[in-house]
């Protein structure tokens, strides 16, 4: 059978929700400031679950968010707190990558104001590069909602040397456009132009992946898809300054049930499966074991 890369689940969320503290727009970032021991216990937890890379809980760290928490001049040492934690976590376990993320400027699901494609590439240059130097194994470019957005992430990865993923998301009922409104197949040439290393869909309702992932398999790139375990993106989630207590878990999304779909995703030929927000460790867990039994190497 063949090999799979399997991610781990939520890191910010899950971060967020074993603080229990009111939540911020600076989301786990905030939470990674307050309590910086919990989120090696996020690692351990997907490591010891299975997954055999940790994303770093740096999809906020980006300036124009810091400065809205006034924390301007403290992007390289929060990159340093958020790289540390995923690194150490990997040592101990003795295998795994690092996924250096990096989040949509501004805000999730707002594609309408994030900067044009020639200014995202400059404000993305310096995120980049700090988790370039503090050792990263590539990056995962995270919740691109338009092609304009992916695009001004692409331009700055490229610069950087690293392996590159690309993960965009879709809407919640209709896989095959982006959160823009766009056709999903509309990505093929920026794809091109780039060549990232893998494609993927992240952050919407599993039942939304599948069509998707019919539309990656066409860009001629790995791709795969991790998904997340909310009710919906709501309207109050979309205004300014909101936080994540918009937002609800669903409760019939089970790892068994969970498990189920990212199968599915499998034998429609993805490579590189796992969670977005609310797909906890036990989750992956089940997914590590359902891949297993299947006769698939986690790789």
């Amino acid at each position: 059978m063949s090999g799979i890369t399997l991610l781990d689940g939520a890191v910010g969320q899950e971060l967020v929700n074993r603080a229990g503290d009111p939540p911020t727009p600076l989301w786990s970032t905030q939470t990674m400031i307050d309590h910086p021991d919990l989120l090696r216990e996020v690692h351990d937890a997907y490591f010891a679950a299975g997954a055999t890379v940790a994303t770093t809980n740096s999809y906020t760290i980006l300036q124009n968010r810091l400065q809205h928490a006034g924390l301007q001049g403290q992007m390289a040492p929060l990159m340093e707190m958020a790289v540390t934690a995923a690194r150490t976590a990997r040592d101990v376990a003795g295998h795994g990558r690092i996924a250096g993320a990096i989040g949509p400027l501004l805000a999730s699901y707002r594609p309408d104001i994030c900067p044009p494609p020639d200014k995202a590439e400059n404000l993305y240059e310096r995120p980049m590069r700090l988790l370039g130097e503090h050792g990263v194994d590539l990056l995962l470019l995270e919740t691109m909602a338009s092609t304009p957005q992916a695009e001004g992430a692409l331009r700055a990865a490229s610069r950087t040397g690293l392996t590159v993923w690309l993960a965009v998301t879709v809407q919640d009922e209709d896989g095959t456009r982006l959160r823009s409104g766009e056709a999903l197949n509309g990505l093929a040439p920026l794809i091109e132009r780039f060549r990232p290393d893998a494609v993927l869909i992240n952050c919407t309702r599993p039942e939304a992946v599948a069509p998707a992932l019919d539309i990656l398999k066409t860009f001629d790139r790995p791709f795969g898809a991790y998904a997340n375990g909310f009710t919906a993106i709501t309207q109050a989630f979309l205004q300014d300054g909101a936080t994540v207590d918009a937002l609800s878990a669903r409760t019939d999304l089970t790892p068994a049930a969970y498990a189920d779909f990212a199968l599915e995703w499998v034998a429609q030929g993805a490579s590189i499966v796992g969670g977005c927000c609310e797909i906890g460790p036990d989750h992956i867990a089940e997914l590590a074991s359902r891949l297993h039994a299947a006769g698939h190497t986690l790789t």
